[in-house]
């Protein structure tokens, strides 16, 4: 009966004659492993393997290891591209997106400065009520982007002081009728 294989530290194998042999079977495991999925599974395999001394073994399934690499090349290159590009058009959206939502800021600014509130009827109010709730989540949600993201602290440390705003069914950052004048000033003072 044949003696049991047990399980294997991994650890570096200290003598070195040991160490040698050890890696001569286990690089021939890994060559055969490498062609037998070559074969079996149609692949195209390349291995490279450097002996503790500075020695190169290779292995190709297909004429030359070269085309191989050239190939794994080629696909690394293109794969940047496409990243690249995600990443170009991610930033392209993303400076739309701050641009339009500028441009509506801006046109609520100019509204609120142009208009005489007082002779304004309640749908006209409920209008630029709601613009200004969209131009305050917005400008919320930007400001914290940009705190959270520039920072690495937590929300307790850069918010020392929290604003409770009252919250209703339309708006939930609504605020009160006392601070509505202030909010539309800082919005307007900001951009």
């Amino acid at each position: 009966m044949a003696p049991r294989r047990g399980r294997v530290e991994m650890r570096r194998i200290e003598d070195r004659t040991s160490r040698q042999v050890r890696f001569s079977k286990r690089r021939s495991g890994l060559f055969k492993k490498a062609f037998e999925l070559a074969v079996l599974c149609d692949a195209e395999v390349a291995l490279l393997v450097f002996s503790p001394g500075g020695k190169l073994y290779e292995f190709s399934s297909v004429s030359s290891l070269e085309s191989t690499l050239d190939r794994y090349q080629t696909f690394t290159n293109a794969e940047n591209v496409v990243r690249k590009l995600d990443d170009n058009a991610q930033n392209r959206d993303e400076e739309f997106a701050l641009l339009e939502a500028n441009s509506k800021v801006l046109e609520i600014g100019k509204r609120l400065v142009e208009t005489n509130l007082a002779e304004m009827n309640a749908e006209e109010l409920g209008k630029l009520e709601e613009d200004l709730c969209s131009a305050l989540k917005w400008a919320t949600s930007r400001k914290k982007q940009l705190m959270t993201g520039s920072l690495n602290r937590p929300e307790k440390e850069l918010l020392p002081i929290k604003i409770q705003f009252a919250t209703s069914e339309s708006c939930p950052l609504r605020p009160s009728k006392d601070h509505l004048i202030l909010g539309c000033s800082i919005l307007l003072s900001t951009f």
